[in-house]
């Protein structure tokens, strides 16, 4: 099973939040598990190559 980490914080009374890979891409739900069904489905959509132009966060090795 692959994992992917999330941000996510409550406003009011919903649960925001985006990937953390993809900041982006922010997602809302009325319950955290509602959050986390809506980021599952943006990753889906993301990594699908449906979608141009994608921005992603990724790391350089700097020696």
């Amino acid at each position: 099973m692959e994992t992917k980490k999330y941000v996510s914080w409550q406003e009011d009374n919903m649960w925001i939040g985006y990937l953390e890979e993809y900041p982006d891409y922010m997602t809302q739900g009325e319950t955290i598990e509602e959050l986390k069904e809506n980021l599952r489905d943006i990753y889906y959509e993301l990594t699908s190559g449906n979608i141009p132009c994608v921005r992603k966060v990724s790391e350089l090795e700097i020696s």
